[in-house]
């Protein structure tokens, strides 16, 4: 415990950027009440502006600027950075961080927690031999796994054979202030890509690379156009986000000739604003835990079609909130989107339904809730 009273976490992350772990991060610590603990962010290469979206000055941030590959020292940078901040426990997220509970427990840091928020794009089915038996060989120095999601714990069960009574499962919270239903007029700004409309605007947020397969979706939305084509000059895809795919998916997208009807918008920081200009919500991922876009798109009345990986099952219910479709298929997601068009009630319905889902299941008071119990555990303060 630190001299003022509060108990120290440090959060170990690979870089501190737009994203939905580090989203998810931010939102915890954002939301943490500050009367017990207090919190810093270790990213094992960079930080960068997203820093901002920290309520809190008080949170510090540390870059420990990992060159690409493999290197030693960036752990002895680790080792002396938790020697010099004491922290009670550090957390780490994902497979790239969780050989950093060893300069941890080394240090003398009290207990370590490590989150699995979605396995990585190398390891989809998280079945990589290698990945496997780093998390077995790190499991005993970490006093628990939290797994964002039942999928999650079940494959830690199963494939990495952590005991159970070393695994709580999490959601992620969403935050239903922040994430509201729209109040129906859309409005627009001048300089905005989306003009008022009329017709139906599907859209999708997130990082533009290969785990997120918007090739997927700029397909179908391709197919439901050239196969709907009376209907076609009513419909709109927004894609927002950037990343390493931007270029060959604007390729694509200009070698159908659609550039009038699919909207690059690049990065934002309006989220809740743009997502209240949408109708429906698509996520075309190869693999997720636990989505926060889609809780996100959910608190806003948007009905979801998502492939059904990951834990996005546990989120969408079929015919309900949304529909699920099997990854990396352009027709089945174009003949979900078709459903919408053919059948416009069921916009509202599902969107309502899927509001109505997040506020009982998925609240950021229950998320903040469910750490603080599991910190307190560990530190002996809930028996």
């Amino acid at each position: 415990m630190s001299n003022n009273g509060h108990f120290l976490i440090a959060h170990v992350i690979h870089r501190l950027q737009e994203g939905g772990l580090e989203n998810g991060l931010v939102n915890l610590i954002n939301n943490m009440p500050t009367t017990r603990y207090k919190h810093v962010i270790i990213c094992m290469t960079e930080v960068t502006d997203f820093k901002n979206r920290l309520s809190s000055d008080q949170v510090k941030c540390y870059a420990l600027n990992k060159k690409e590959g493999k290197e030693f020292f960036v752990y002895l940078r680790l080792w002396k950075l938790l020697r010099k901040l004491h922290p009670d426990i550090l957390h780490t997220r994902n497979i790239g961080t969780i050989d950093c509970v060893l300069p941890a427990y080394f240090s003398g840091v009290r207990c370590c927690v490590h989150g699995e928020h979605g396995r990585d794009m190398a390891d989809i089915e998280g079945r990589n031999g290698r990945y496997i038996t780093l998390r077995r060989m790190m499991a005993p120095f970490i006093r628990r796994f939290i797994a964002l999601s039942k999928d999650l714990e079940q494959w830690l069960l199963r494939e990495v054979r952590v005991p159970s009574k070393k695994i709580s499962q999490i959601y992620n919270g969403v935050d239903l202030v922040r994430f509201r239903i729209s109040d129906g007029k859309k409005q627009t700004s001048h300089n905005d890509e989306i003009k008022a409309k009329e017709g139906l605007l599907f859209g999708t947020v997130g990082r533009l690379s290969s785990e997120k397969d918007q090739l997927t979706l700029i397909r179908a939305f391709i197919h439901l156009l050239e196969y709907s084509s009376e209907k076609s000059s009513r419909l709109k895809l927004i894609i927002i986000g950037d990343g390493p795919l931007e270029g060959r998916l604007k390729s694509v997208v200009k070698q159908h000739d659609f550039d009038n009807q699919i909207i690059f918008t690049g990065a934002r920081d309006d989220i809740p604003e743009m997502l209240q200009k949408m109708d429906i919500f698509v996520l075309p991922s190869l693999g997720e835990g636990i989505s926060n876009t889609i809780l996100e798109a959910m608190a806003t009345a948007l009905p979801v079609i998502a492939t059904n990986v990951g834990g996005n099952s546990e989120l969408v219910v079929q015919d309900k909130t949304g529909l699920l479709v099997p990854p990396n298929n352009p027709k089945a997601m174009a003949l979900a989107m078709n459903r919408y068009i053919e059948n416009s009630d069921l916009i509202k319905i599902h969107g309502t339904s899927g509001r109505q889902r997040v506020e009982k299941l998925f609240s950021m008071p229950s998320m903040v809730k469910h750490y603080i119990r599991i910190y307190d555990e560990l530190l002996g303060l809930r028996q």
